[in-house]
């Protein structure tokens, strides 16, 4: 989803837009403003350098995309299905990975990422178009003219995402909204429906929700030691579920999975989202 090297500053958050402002009006208040000021821009800093790193990592995720959708599509134009197959799911990891500024563009999510249903016949197309060619009809033939298609959205959207602001409360928002995707929808098996890669989608779901609490990390420390402590053992727990599921470099079928497996990893994720939702905590003023 990008093409870059072209810089953007990382929006300023109000908090330090305001501590930076000073009034000239009220000698008074010139005092405590001395002090205050500089805890608010301390805090700020560190909250700017946490949405760069992220930017970082995103973009990175979005350059492995568009890498990987080129393998698959010329897989898919090639007639190679076997070859399809096998890049599917991992190429579609780094997507969901960086869904927080990938979802952003809501003109482009929907070509890329659509199931069945999601909208109108005439107007489906992406990665879940071309899954149902493979696995429910067998064939490359006739998916040549979506592959083309899906490689320029992946395109445009990698360099569309040059232009996106990445702000604390963006991430606090993704990184529950990656697990509360896991738990409402794709537990079901819904997402992947033809080809039942989705436990791909859930451990790179994950990991995205993950990369951003580790670099909120050392700030939610400061605020409630006992909340990061407890977030990580939850993220181990979900890992551990995750992992005996793997197979080779990648998972199982999720058909292969009992009721009670689902159930577990689902639970799972929703404890991990419950203490994950109060992250924000690292946004408050002391």
């Amino acid at each position: 989803m990008t093409t870059w090297k072209a810089p953007l500053a990382v929006l300023l958050s109000t908090s330090l837009l305001f501590g930076c402002s000073q009034s000239k009006e009220d000698a008074s208040a010139e005092k405590e403003k001395e002090s205050a000021p500089a805890k608010s821009v301390a805090a700020s800093s560190k909250l700017d350098g946490v949405t760069a790193k992220y930017r970082e990592y995103a973009l990175g995720e979005i350059e492995a995309f568009v890498t990987s959708t080129e393998e698959f599509t010329n897989a898919v134009k090639s007639g190679d299905i076997n070859k399809a197959k096998e890049v599917y799911g991992p190429a579609r990891m780094h997507y969901e990975r960086a869904e927080p500024i990938a979802e952003v563009f809501g003109d482009l999510d929907p070509k890329i990422d659509a199931r069945e249903g999601d909208v109108p016949e005439k107007e489906w197309t992406g990665y879940h178009r071309i899954e149902k060619g493979l696995w429910i009809e067998n064939t490359t033939k006739g998916y040549e003219t979506y592959a083309e298609q899906l490689m320029k959205d992946v395109t445009l959207l990698r360099a569309k995402v040059e232009t996106v602001e990445v702000t604390p409360e963006l991430l606090i928002t993704g990184a529950v909204d990656l697990l509360n995707e896991v738990s409402t929808s794709k537990v079901t098996g819904e997402e992947d429906r033809y080809s039942h890669t989705d436990l791909y989608d859930f451990a790179a779901n994950v990991q995205g929700a993950e990369k951003i609490y580790q670099l909120l990390n050392p700030a939610l420390k400061e605020k409630d030691e006992a909340l990061s402590a407890d977030i990580q053992k939850r993220f181990d727990n979900v890992y551990n579920l995750l992992n005996q599921h793997k197979k080779g470099d990648g998972y199982k079928l999720y058909t292969e999975l009992t009721k009670p497996e689902v159930k577990q990893l689902s639970q799972a994720i929703d404890a991990l989202a419950e203490p994950l939702s109060q992250i924000g905590i690292v946004t408050e003023e002391s």
